[in-house]
């Protein structure tokens, strides 16, 4: 009999064919089924950075801004060197109004990983 995870029955490869999907339902611009589907997978794996940043992004394209704050938060707590996170927290920040949240973590990210993106965003030269 395979293992489970909880009382749900789901098992530990199921949980993996819903992350999947999730990231198959972003990008095909349902984030809202994104969301849906990656809320089983974290209830049955809280510690899985990796499900809890791609519900960030869904929540941020679902335009859910504090969710989506929330759980890039979460995922920074975790692994503060993630340039990614960083940059997507402070897109979160912006279209909030939080300009000043915003270019802090624009300008980590930009210190992180030099990608184009992020050192545009960090407007180092201002």
């Amino acid at each position: 009999m395979p293992e489970t995870s909880g009382s749900t029955g789901r098992t530990p490869e199921t949980h993996v064919i819903d992350f999947r999907a999730a990231e198959h339902l972003l990008n095909s611009r349902d984030p809202r089924g994104a969301v849906k589907l990656l809320d089983g997978v974290i209830a049955a794996h809280p510690e899985n950075t990796a499900a809890r940043l791609l519900r960030a992004r869904a929540f941020f394209a679902a335009a859910q801004l504090r969710p989506a704050e929330l759980e890039f938060t979460i995922v920074l707590e975790r692994e503060p060197d993630n340039a990614f996170a960083h940059f997507a927290l402070a897109r979160t920040y912006e279209r909030q109004g939080r300009s000043d949240q915003a270019q802090r973590h624009f300008r980590l990210a930009a210190a992180l990983d030099p990608n184009p993106r992020y050192l545009k965003a960090a407007r180092f030269d201002d």
